[in-house]
């Protein structure tokens, strides 16, 4: 395998990290002639198994889209329980991280059409063909591993599911089973349900807040409040602070917000902070194409807004992308004429529906029942069409289940995928 850098080997924390650049295609439409990006991978061994031949390995897919994973520092949390049991693959996403990077700009935005050809290839389907290669570049083009992916990289693992699942063990999902050909608009009427009951249960939990938050609406139209980045704090853009409130501690982080004094810098750091694209832009260019399987999403979350949020301004919306960020936030601005025409894209479909009513590969998935980011009904009916995926719907967790009770709901997924549950 060509294309495939290996970089040191590193101690920390009783673990052996080593370092892998590998090199992809950047449109795998026609990776004969396609210009070549890397992404990068660190392999994680615990050191009392570095010597184990026989440990398999398993690549973990991380939520977003358009984010990295964490540096490795500690043995704790789910890591601790996967290296127990497997090499484990940390890959940073094409784009991000350590992997080529998405940076505006460096990229063609004076030439709009190739600026949107470039980030076409960011979705999905192009992280599973990515990791396809790296699984074949570390270990062989026979070889084949366990995955798992939390949130949108849920979305990654049922797209491998569905494309390539001949380099598959076993596969893992925890809060992002998603939905199989359902249009974008089913997704987005569905969570604005979801935030508007959390809406209620925040308000119910803190009344004191509903004052203050609208308070702190009519300075913000009163007055222009800049950010510490320099951008304007508009109230659409102080209503996506809900995107918390998907969270088991999202809630009291938002209270906590709401209720430091709104000209402190306190205040301000922490409303950029909890609103930032400018280090990841791929999650706002192509958060709604993430769930667009066949069709063009044409701004949904704009379009389904419902007409509560004119009547009431206390309210937050969630995990929704719009067209005004492109002007309201600084650092996306030069994304915008590309956002636009890729609101208007007809994207091909992510998965193979007939495929993955073939499945083969033994897989679990955590579903949260009341999910604020991924619709439970979706995720049941995509439960239903793919065989030997064994589900386990619990109430007991939010969206962040994972990092609240990473042991006990990867041992659950993995005696499910085995059939001991």
């Amino acid at each position: 395998m060509t294309g495939h850098t290996q970089g040191e080997r590193t101690a920390v924390d009783r673990m052996v990290v080593t370092a892998h650049q590998v090199e992809v295609p950047l449109d795998w439409s026609d990776p004969d002639h396609s210009e070549r990006i890397t992404v990068f991978a660190r392999e994680v061994i615990a050191a009392e198994k570095k010597d184990d031949a026989s440990l398999p390995a398993i690549c973990w897919f991380q939520g977003g889209p358009g984010f990295e994973i964490a540096y490795p520092e500690s043995r704790k949390d789910w890591l601790e329980q996967l290296i127990t049991r497997y090499k484990v693959v940390l890959l940073d996403q094409r784009g991000t991280g350590m992997s080529t990077p998405l940076d505006a700009r460096a990229l063609p935005r004076d030439d709009v059409p190739a600026l949107t050809a470039y980030l076409r290839n960011f979705r999905a389907d192009s992280i599973i063909r990515d990791a396809d290669r790296v699984r074949a570049a570390i270990y062989g083009e026979d070889s084949d591993w366990h995955i798992f992916g939390q949130s949108f990289g849920g979305f990654c693992v049922t797209a491998y599911l569905s494309i390539a699942p001949e380099g598959l063990r076993e596969a893992l999902i925890t809060g992002g089973l998603p939905p199989i050909g359902r249009p974008v608009d089913d997704v987005y009427g569905a969570t604005y349900r979801r935030v508007l009951e959390r809406n209620r249960r925040y308000y119910e939990r803190y009344p004191e807040d509903r004052g203050q938050v609208r308070r702190i609406h009519e300075r913000l139209q009163d007055q222009d409040v800049r950010l510490p980045s320099g951008d304007r704090l508009t109230s659409r853009r102080f209503r996506q602070l809900g995107s918390m409130l998907g969270a088991s501690d999202g809630a009291e982080r938002l209270h906590y917000l709401v209720e430091l004094p709104p000209d402190s810098p306190a205040f301000l750091h922490d409303v950029e902070s909890a609103t930032a694209f400018a280090r990841n832009p791929i999650y706002a260019v192509l958060h709604e194409a993430c769930y667009a399987d066949g069709c063009a999403t044409r701004w949904s979350a704009e379009r389904l807004l419902p007409a509560d949020y004119a009547a009431a301004p206390e309210l937050f919306t969630g995990e929704h992308v719009y067209p005004w960020m492109f002007s309201d936030y600084g650092a996306l601005a030069p994304l915008r004429q590309s956002a636009m025409l890729l609101a208007e894209h007809p994207w091909p479909r992510l998965y193979d529906a007939e495929k993955l009513t073939r499945n083969e590969v033994p897989a679990a998935a955590a579903i949260y029942l009341e999910d604020m980011y991924v619709e439970r009904q979706f995720s049941e009916e995509t439960m239903a069409l793919v065989p030997g995926l064994r589900g386990w719907l619990t109430n007991e967790y939010e969206h962040n289940g994972l990092r609240a009770d990473g042991a006990r709901i990867l041992d659950r997924l993995i005696d499910l995928a085995r059939g001991r549950a």
